[in-house]
């Protein structure tokens, strides 16, 4: 989409993941001017210096990221059009606030949520789905206890784990990680970890602007964020084990400040590349508008 910014940059795109009204910002100032809300930047690799105008009633959601100030008028336009607000790490690797004015405008996906939640039968079936996009396929009617699909499932991350190991080259001894000692643990359990917190932070982002529930888990129970936790194990062996192997080489090959900052800017790129957000919106969409077959008025 072009943007016909104030300075005259005519030909200058603000990228964005149209089918889900996200905005991307980083390092510039978003603020509001003539009743408009305006975005300058000195520059970054994806956005040209200049100023931009903001579609406000075309994006549902302004990702903020690094380098960012934004005016308190430029809340108030955001509160006036319910514009969400979510201060992000660069590439969605974290997430450090939310600010949704009013919410969602409408609450039918959130009580989809609870109805399947709440009925153990299609809570079950949301479950197996998930298991379904994990595995790759669907799965065999007569597998219907989740132990079993945990059992399944959990034999296959270890897989990825070897081949992974054999690609890149990189000595493995199993998973494992020492909470109370982080810096007793190998290069490749420590970077899992900083590539699984950097997918969970883009869940989370995913889970909040399609206004589920967070708390409300079909696999996961007793975090807060369990929700998120299921949409960030749907990519565990697609994008989290990768990213966090690759992170390991690069980092034995090139070297950098420490795994976890070379695990985090690689994870950020992945995510960015691959489009993994959106990607996890839509599998929400999936989960939650697919499998109620109550329609609200």
């Amino acid at each position: 989409m072009v943007f016909k910014g104030r300075l005259g940059l005519e030909s200058a795109r603000v990228p964005q993941a149209d089918r889900h009204g996200l905005l991307w910002l980083e390092r510039g100032r978003l603020s509001a001017e003539d009743g408009t809300l305006v975005f300058t930047t000195a520059g970054t690799d994806r956005l040209a210096a200049g100023t931009y105008d903001i579609p406000l009633q075309q994006v549902s959601n302004i990702l903020l990221g690094p380098g960012t100030v934004v005016s308190h008028d430029a809340l108030r336009l955001l509160a006036r059009q319910q514009t969400g607000l979510l201060a992000v790490g660069s590439g969605g690797v974290r997430l450090y606030a939310v600010s949704m004015p009013f919410g969602p405008d409408r609450s039918e996906r959130a009580r989809r949520h609870a109805r399947l939640w709440a009925d153990e039968t299609r809570r079950l079936e949301v479950a197996r789905a998930m298991y379904a996009i994990r595995l790759g396929g669907a799965l065999p009617p007569y597998i219907q206890d989740l132990d079993t699909l945990r059992g399944i499932e959990g034999a296959r991350v270890k897989e990825s784990y070897r081949q992974l190991a054999r690609q890149f080259g990189i000595d493995w001894r199993g998973r494992r990680y020492d909470r109370q000692h982080p810096e007793l643990n190998d290069l490749v359990n420590n970077a899992i970890n900083h590539a699984a917190v950097a997918v969970y932070a883009a869940a989370r982002i995913a889970v909040a602007v399609t206004g589920t529930i967070p708390q409300l888990g079909f696999i996961h129970e007793a975090s807060g964020h369990a929700f998120a936790l299921d949409i960030a194990d749907l990519f565990r062996t697609t994008v989290t084990v990768p990213v966090a192997f690759r992170a390991v080489r690069q980092f034995i090959t090139e070297g950098g400040r420490d795994i976890e900052s070379v695990t985090r800017t690689l994870a950020g790129r992945t995510l960015r590349d691959e489009e993994v957000i959106p990607r996890m919106i839509d599998y929400i969409k999936e989960l939650i508008d697919g499998h109620d077959d109550r329609r609200d008025p």
